[in-house]
């Protein structure tokens, strides 16, 4: 019994410390909570299950956002899936002096977020695994499969893009 109690610790640990990092990613590939929340119980089953095949080539956040990316596009590959804009999931609480600066900031970052949106998909993932993940260039091109130059010239591109939105340019 020691060795399940131990085992469910484990578990518990991965899930506090990469949880919201693994629905927040869910979310973000497929824009659905209902799909992320069952992405995220899937991922933290298949690393539970998978534990003693993990031989540390990676992070252990870079193996839990590859499982989720894999089931994430499994999961969009498989399934009907509707357009549904996705405004403002991510925000960070910034501490202000009032409560219009809050709503400022928030509205800021809203802002932001949906300029992220208008994005190819290639390249609002790199920007959040850059950004929100903060992952390294090689840690993306592994989760992602592709080569590191690809990642470098994704950001590139998608900061490009980024700058042209937030100036009210039309990007495409």
């Amino acid at each position: 019994m020691v060795a399940a109690d131990g085992a469910g610790s484990v578990l518990k640990e991965l899930m506090e410390s990469y949880g919201q990092d693994v629905w927040n990613y869910a979310y973000f590939l497929t824009k659905r909570r209902d799909a992320a929340d069952d992405i995220s119980q899937d991922v933290f089953l298949r690393a539970f299950r998978h534990l003693k095949d993990f031989q540390g080539r990676s992070s252990v956040k870079t193996w839990l956002l590859t499982i989720t990316r894999n089931l994430s596009l499994n999961y969009l590959k498989s399934s009907f899936i509707s357009k549904v804009s996705l405004v403002g999931w991510l925000t960070t609480r910034q501490a202000g002096p009032s409560a219009e600066m809050e709503f400022m900031d928030a509205e800021a970052v809203s802002q932001i977020w949906k300029h992220v949106m208008q994005l190819p998909q290639a390249y609002r993932e790199v920007l959040l695994l850059e950004f929100h993940f903060q992952l390294t260039r090689k840690e993306m091109a592994e989760l992602l499969g592709i080569p590191e130059g690809t990642i470098k010239s994704r950001l590139h591109r998608a900061r490009e893009r980024m700058e042209s939105l937030l100036k009210g340019e039309d990007a495409q």
